[in-house]
């Protein structure tokens, strides 16, 4: 592949982005002048470029100079590209969009059989969540099969233990109980059928029980053996705690909403709310003074569960909540700077996309046209460090903090092109008065 050029140093571009952000938060851009819809657009042929054929369909890399990388999580693989191309399919009625998408489910389908996880970033759930949105785009029951099976070796993979069930000792979204569990309550959705809706709440009632009591709540470790608690959304307390919340608005089991609550008290009691801020630090032992600001270990993260508190029990403080771990982000000087918790990664789990899309759903619900700006300039930085060659846009970018010098850019959903260019989708939606095709499983501001 040739030498990537940046787009921020070319000027006449850059004043061009610039011209359309603006135009587009006046609400004066031509329906012809979409930026974000381009941006996506741009993505996808990126994204395309790197496409693995084989006998059964598509296939993508995660990092596109290593064939290697190509993998079946929600997280960096296959499935959040076939999310991405259903989404753009949605956006744009191009049927290229809808066959990649097809051909990347015909790839998936023969995977999930040999699938030992079953969590929803990192396991079967992911997989089988891309198969049936699939179903839903193109009606092919193939892709319904594929998931209805799946879910039968979800159930016939839990184990019972004390009161409940668990598929193995890791607790969290990312690849434990409660990703699994928000799937299972999608599963419900989607299917009508109680027994995933119980499955999920047996896993719910085996989370209670792995509750540490703490400060008048209860927090979680990722797996009980595990030395190192994160307290907040992708890996502790604050996604455990979003899912009994869920939980209990689907069953009205009381249990599930104490628990929740549980989990809130403990992350308040810890959080640092100096001035209009609520931010919780990353780990414990030996990362108190850490602050992540994204979706994994930061407020965006963490304010799902307050806002799903807040919908649950109609109490407004939990609003308030929501609004404190905003002006976290609104006092922190992101976009255009980047802090300790923060560094140069522009996907949705830990960098910008993840933010801007926080506060895109955010200037929704609470109808605050503040949160609508910042994430106009959250989009403007995103293209301003975007890579264009060819009419293909990617993001090099570092996906750890502890390795700030390995640089990749990435195809997937979480770290990568598919998650960024679902954000801009997401964005040219909203500019004309529409809303997102995909609902993630673990999302609580589209239901």
């Amino acid at each position: 592949m040739a030498r990537e050029e940046k787009a921020a140093p070319n000027g006449r571009r850059a004043v061009l982005v610039a011209v359309l952000l603006m135009a587009a938060a006046a609400g004066g851009v031509r329906a012809a002048d979409r930026p974000y819809l381009e941006a996506a657009e741009q993505a996808a042929a990126w994204i395309r470029a790197s496409e693995i054929k084989t006998p059964d369909g598509l296939l993508w890399p995660a990092d596109p100079k290593d064939p290697k990388s190509v993998n079946s999580t929600l997280y960096a693989g296959t499935p959040g590209v076939i999310l991405f191309f259903l989404q753009a399919y949605g956006s744009t009625g191009n049927r290229e969009y809808l066959n990649e998408a097809r051909e990347g489910a015909d790839a998936l389908l023969p995977l999930v059989a040999g699938e030992e996880g079953m969590g929803l970033y990192e396991g079967l759930s992911g997989m089988l969540f891309a198969l049936e949105e699939t179903f839903k785009a193109t009606g092919d029951r193939e892709y319904r099969q594929g998931f209805i099976e799946g879910l039968g070796r979800i159930r016939d993979s839990a184990v019972r233990k004390g009161a409940g069930i668990e598929w193995g000792p890791t607790t969290d979204v990312i690849s434990g109980s409660a990703g699994t569990g928000l799937f299972l309550i999608y599963a419900y959705h989607e299917t009508k059928d109680r027994a995933w809706l119980d499955l999920a709440a047996a896993a719910g009632t085996r989370l209670i029980e792995l509750g540490r009591p703490e400060n008048g709540g209860l927090k979680w470790a990722m797996d009980p053996g595990y030395p190192v608690l994160m307290p907040n959304f992708s890996h502790g307390t604050a996604g455990i705690a979003y899912f009994l919340a869920r939980l209990y608005r689907e069953t009205k089991k009381r249990e599930f909403l104490d628990a929740a609550l549980s989990g809130a008290r403990y992350l308040l009691s810890v959080a640092d709310t100096r001035g209009e801020s609520c931010l919780i630090f990353h780990h414990e032992p030996g990362g108190r003074d850490l602050y992540y600001l994204g979706w994994c270990h930061g407020p965006v993260g963490t304010a799902r569960l307050f806002y799903a508190l807040s919908e649950t029990t109609g109490d407004k403080a939990w609003r308030g909540w929501v609004r404190k771990a905003a002006d976290g982000l609104l006092e922190s000087g992101i976009p255009e700077k980047e802090t300790s918790g923060f560094w140069n990664n522009d996907g949705i789990c830990c960098g910008l996309a993840g933010v801007g899309e926080f506060f895109l759903d955010l200037g929704r619900v609470f109808e605050d046209g503040t949160y609508s700006g910042f994430c106009t300039r959250v989009a403007a930085r995103l293209l301003a460090k975007a890579s264009l060659e060819h009419g293909r846009m990617s993001w090099l970018q570092a996906e750890h903090r502890v390795r700030p010098d390995y640089l990749v850019a990435q195809t997937g959903y979480m770290q990568g092109a598919a998650g960024i260019g679902m954000f801009f989708l997401r964005l040219d939606a909203a500019g004309r008065g529409g809303r997102s095709k995909i609902i993630f499983p673990d999302t609580p501001f589209e239901k």
